[in-house]
């Protein structure tokens, strides 16, 4: 019995940190995750749905959410940039690692910004969350 027991827990074990090694080191691809957010519909409010969240900034400028960005902890630049006009960027959750995609394009009156997980359907608002402390610092 208490061989099972091992064994189940070793089994179990091993499943578990193969989840979070996937999570954490899945490859990013840029073609499929530096698109326009136009993609996913027009520019609005902050709005949160299925993981997803998307935020308009009229007048602000794509060098300062960079920089905001950039100082957010767990993340990093997947592709893109400023003369491009367009930035994806990588945030991982703390403890497993997930990564949320944040795109924004410079839409010559504002950004437009989309944030969307990549594991899962629901995010518990984590997106729509970050996208207003971003706005707050803008």
């Amino acid at each position: 019995m208490k061989t099972r027991i091992t064994q189940f827990v070793s089994v179990l074990l091993v499943v578990v940190l193969g989840f979070a090694a996937y999570v954490r080191f899945a490859p990013s691809d840029p073609a499929r995750w530096n698109i326009s957010p136009n993609a996913f519909g027009p520019p609005d409010q902050i709005f949160a749905i299925a993981g997803s969240a998307s935020l308009w900034a009229p007048h602000a400028r794509l060098d300062q959410l960079d920089a905001i960005v950039m100082a957010t902890p767990r993340t990093t630049r997947l592709a893109g940039s400023v003369t491009d006009g367009r930035i994806t960027w990588i945030t991982r959750s703390a403890f497993w690692g997930f990564p949320d995609y944040t795109t924004a394009e410079d839409m010559g009156k504002g950004l437009f910004i989309l944030s969307r997980l990549r594991f899962g359907k629901f995010d518990m608002g984590v997106n729509a969350a970050r996208l207003r402390d971003w706005q707050s610092k803008l």
